[in-house]
């Protein structure tokens, strides 16, 4: 059984095997990162860098460590390499730092870990650069608030190349899919023709509507996809154990009820909000013509839509787990009397 969840997950998250006989991925040219480093294409173009490839290992790692901060943003630094337009993730690791519900700020206790751990991973023959950082957004989507905008520019100032990849665990739990996005700021004096990363829809809280529209063009949104290699495959196993242990003993309705409870007040304001509108509109007088007010109303169903089909998800697994462990207990009981006598 849980070797089928574990295939499930990585169906589910479009996880690749990459070259069954050699870890290619993993493979580390130190010549060919200075000669990128020193050519330094994506200064010219800033929609350079298209792609992510993630290791299943380090995706499992990154989506452990959200669900353990709850409703508390966390933070760690992903390790990997350059391959041309991509940014390949091999591991991550977590950092010490202080969180709230609304951002997460890294000190110097953080950096000085993280500074440690780098000069260990070297000291034990692993190459690999520190890629990128990822934190936790618990419930509001995967997006760059105004402080993660700040952040990456800084970021990618001083480290280029440099990645920023944001998790959504309440999300993550409620759709059984990892929800994750993975973004680049623009340089400032850049002006994008479109809406850099607004372009595809995400349901986003009324609280955060106003921080989400403010700084959208100010980044893009990069593909994410996932690997995993015959020689990761037993520390995914090992990692799998825990995390579907802790999947398998949570109801997601339980597990999610307060964040369940705010998308469903949040939804309701929308739909107020949205209301008032339509009547100031009809007082105006005047027949009704296709406005903004239309695509107001389309997102409210389809967030509504999205609200009902995690609540069926939640149901249907609770369903699962009560067929498949519902007495257990008392047919053990039953063999056990039936062999005394």
């Amino acid at each position: 059984m849980m070797a089928s969840a574990m295939k499930a997950w990585e169906l589910e998250n479009a996880i690749k095997l990459i070259d069954p006989h050699r870890d290619a991925l993993y493979g580390y040219d130190a010549v060919e990162q200075k000669a990128l480093q020193d050519e330094r294409p994506w200064r010219k173009d800033p929609h350079y860098f298209k792609n992510v490839r993630i290791s299943a290992v380090a995706l499992l790692k990154m989506v452990m460590h959200a669900r353990s901060g709850g409703s508390i943003e966390i933070m760690g630094l992903m390790q990997g390499k350059i391959a041309g337009d991509t940014f390949v993730v091999t591991d991550a690791f977590r950092l010490p730092v202080e969180g709230t519900e609304t951002n997460v700020n890294a000190g110097a206790q953080a950096d000085e870990y993280m500074v440690q751990y780098l000069e260990a991973c070297r000291d034990s023959g692993r190459q690999d650069n520190a890629v990128g950082w990822y934190h936790s957004h618990p419930g509001y989507g995967c997006w760059l608030s105004g402080t993660d905008v700040k952040t990456q520019m800084l970021q990618q100032q001083v480290l280029e190349p440099y990645l920023a990849v944001v998790i959504d665990p309440d999300r993550t739990i409620s759709a059984g899919k990892v929800d994750i996005g993975a973004f680049r700021t623009f340089p400032e004096d850049y002006k994008p023709p479109s809406g850099g990363a607004g372009d595809e829809y995400q349901t986003i809280p009324l609280a955060k509507m106003e921080d989400f529209g403010a700084h959208a063009s100010r980044y893009y949104a990069l593909e994410v996809t996932s690997y995993k290699s015959t020689l990761d495959s037993h520390l995914l196993e090992l990692l799998w154990n825990k995390y579907w242990v802790s999947t398998l003993s949570q109801s997601p309705l339980f597990t999610n009820r307060e964040y369940s409870s705010k998308q469903m007040l949040d939804l309701s304001q929308k739909i107020q909000d949205a209301e008032r509108s339509l009547q100031a509109n009809s007082r105006g007088g005047g027949q009704h013509r296709p406005t903004a007010k239309d695509a107001q109303l389309e997102k409210i169903v389809r967030d509504g839509n999205k609200i009902a089909g995690e609540e069926i998800t939640g149901l249907l697994a609770g369903e699962v787990k009560a067929k498949l462990f519902n007495g257990v207990g008392a047919a053990t009981r039953d063999v056990e009397e039936s062999s005394k006598t």
